[in-house]
């Protein structure tokens, strides 16, 4: 909290007064980072290689957001967000429908599919510890990461 404080210029107690504690300063700035993806990420079911490419430019664009939601997703006692969980729940209704009407494979239920394409899609950010060996300067090394994640997703989702 006083990295915090000196960093915004203010005393660390307007800072507990604003938001009560570290779990709600901590839910809030995840909560408004999120709420910008959503924005920014556009979602179709009938295209989920190119979400997942879009997904993958932003997760190595933006490696502290990363790491935030790592630690969200690490410390569940967190205060859920809203957001993320209507933001879920409306892509596994997409890609239902999408299924129903054989846009979509129906080898796996929508949400291990979008569980799937997400994990794909951030695999090789600093919050894993599976991909994050990457070389991020290496651009021929992104590229070729991410046409690959795009065509994983298309082999398990293309009806």
């Amino acid at each position: 909290m006083d990295r915090i404080a000196k960093a915004a210029g203010c005393n660390k107690n307007l800072i507990y007064v604003y938001f009560e504690n570290k779990e709600t300063l901590f839910a809030t700035v995840l909560q408004q980072n999120l709420l910008c993806v959503y924005a920014d990420l556009t979602f179709t079911a009938d295209d989920l290689p190119g979400y997942a490419t879009r997904v993958f430019d932003f997760a190595i664009a933006y490696p502290d957001l990363m790491r935030l939601m790592a630690w969200s997703n690490l410390e569940r006692n967190t205060h859920t967000l809203a957001e993320r969980v209507v933001s879920h729940d409306d892509k596994v209704a997409e890609m239902t429908k999408a299924q129903n009407a054989a846009q979509l494979a129906t080898t796996f239920p929508p949400s291990f599919l979008l569980t799937a394409v997400m994990t794909l899609a951030t695999a090789w950010t600093a919050a894993s510890p599976f991909g994050a060996s990457l070389d991020p300067d290496s651009v021929k090394g992104l590229a070729e990461l991410r046409q690959r994640v795009a065509d994983a997703v298309a082999l398990f989702s293309k009806p």
